[in-house]
């Protein structure tokens, strides 16, 4: 077991003693989650890669902790009276499920283009849902303004004390099931998660290297730290992490505890959680993922390290994963859209489809498209969607295709 310091670190509003006392705290509420090791990423990547499965969780995400432990500081009047948080994601779960279980009145202010089903699983946990404002900023707005009529405690999400230190007793469990690892690698939203994580590493009896990963679309604290103006927007998959403004506190302990901070693209974080899906049989949002993202994306940085990942949310709309799925499978060659020019006669379609069938490919959709067409009235595209075995595979076909005499051209993902 790894030996944490409690010599408390005079400059930072969260001390290792303020998380190992979050832990006592909350330790019999939450699950123990496993941190095990990962043989085939290891393989891949050349570092010993533990996957901590914060997907686990009750409500699938490590935001209970911080959640938890706020609540069980509350005086008995601020109980009475409940609590309040602006949130579309895991932190509403979090808190919504442990106030109900705790007695404690929950109201979640949340945008009005909320999806329903994060609608719905909040007030399966008995919260208030109310719904305000186009954007967060709005509803955040709201939240504050019943804080005040209400009497309520506002939870922040990550900009808390109370808060960041439970989030710390992520990397708290890591070292003890682990106490070899030597970097942690951590996705940044707000910062709470690392930040608390942060406190724990320094506090460690070997050095442990700090590392941030944000989406390239919102790479906010990135801006903070490093005084740069990346835009921060988009579509991003890693939507628990697409923070515009981070926290004031998490910003000051990012920057003391944090050793670096990088960016992935949407398709690394498309890549990683298909792969643990393909590999670990866990599922995990795109925020969940965005550690092993960057860890893939980087594998020289990494190479030789025993590095710890926290999955830290499984809530992955079911169509969305879906299609994350099948743009990996096409990634990999092993499905594909195929553009063919053909002749509008017949058995233009029966000559194509044999040599699918000589080549073992198998043919899921056939689209033809005579009208909107630059080619001569007796042309025709076809678009085959198909699955081979692998890339290999299917560029055996696509030569096969071409010495059957025709023009044929994949239609590639972006």
């Amino acid at each position: 077991m790894a030996t944490l310091s409690a010599e408390p670190a005079a400059t930072l509003p969260v001390t290792i003693a303020d998380v190992q006392a979050a832990h006592a705290r909350i330790r019999d509420s939450i699950v123990r989650t496993p941190t095990l090791i990962s043989r085939t990423l290891s393989q891949m990547t050349g570092a010993t890669v533990y996957l901590k499965f914060e997907n686990l969780q009750f409500t699938a995400a490590y935001k209970e902790r911080g959640a938890l432990n706020t609540l069980l500081q509350l005086s008995d009047e601020a109980r009475a009276k409940g609590v309040i948080a602006a949130s579309a994601g895991n932190h509403a779960q979090g808190l919504a499920y442990h106030a109900h279980r705790l007695g404690v009145p929950a109201t979640i202010v949340m945008p009005r283009n909320t999806p329903t089903v994060k609608v719905t699983q909040t007030e399966g946990h008995h919260a208030k849902v109310v719904l305000h404002g186009e954007t967060f900023d709005e509803a955040y707005a709201h939240a504050r303004v019943l804080e005040a009529e209400c009497g309520f405690t506002f939870v922040h999400p990550f900009d808390d004390v109370r808060v960041i230190a439970g989030q710390g007793t992520t990397a708290v469990e890591m070292l003890e099931d682990v106490p070899a690892i030597d970097t942690l690698i951590t996705p940044i939203g707000g910062g709470g998660l690392i930040s608390g994580m942060g406190v724990v590493a320094r506090a460690a009896d070997h050095p442990i290297e700090v590392i941030g990963v944000e989406a390239e679309l919102f790479p906010s604290m990135f801006n903070r730290i490093n005084g740069t103006d990346l835009p921060c927007a988009g579509d991003t998959l890693a939507e628990g992490i697409a923070v515009k403004e981070p926290g004031g506190i998490t910003s000051s302990m990012v920057s003391e505890l944090v050793d670096d901070i990088l960016l992935v693209s949407e398709r690394s974080l498309e890549e990683a959680v298909s792969l643990l899906l393909q590999i670990e049989k866990t599922v995990v949002e795109g925020a969940g993922a965005a550690g092993l993202a960057a860890l893939l994306a980087n594998p020289k940085r990494f190479e030789g390290r025993t590095v710890g990942i926290v999955l830290c949310g499984g809530n992955i709309d079911t169509r969305l994963l879906a299609n994350v799925l099948l743009r990996d499978l096409a990634r990999s060659g092993r499905l594909a859209r195929l553009r063919i020019r053909l002749q509008d006669q017949p058995g233009a379609l029966y000559n194509i489809a044999r040599i699918f069938d000589e080549q073992r490919v198998n043919i899921i959709e056939i689209y033809h498209q005579r009208v909107f067409t630059t080619l001569p009235a007796k042309g025709l595209i076809t678009d085959i969607e198909c699955e081979a075995r692998d890339r290999a595979h299917l560029e055996r076909l696509v030569l096969a295709i071409r010495a059957g005499g025709y023009e044929v051209s994949t239609v590639e993902l972006a």
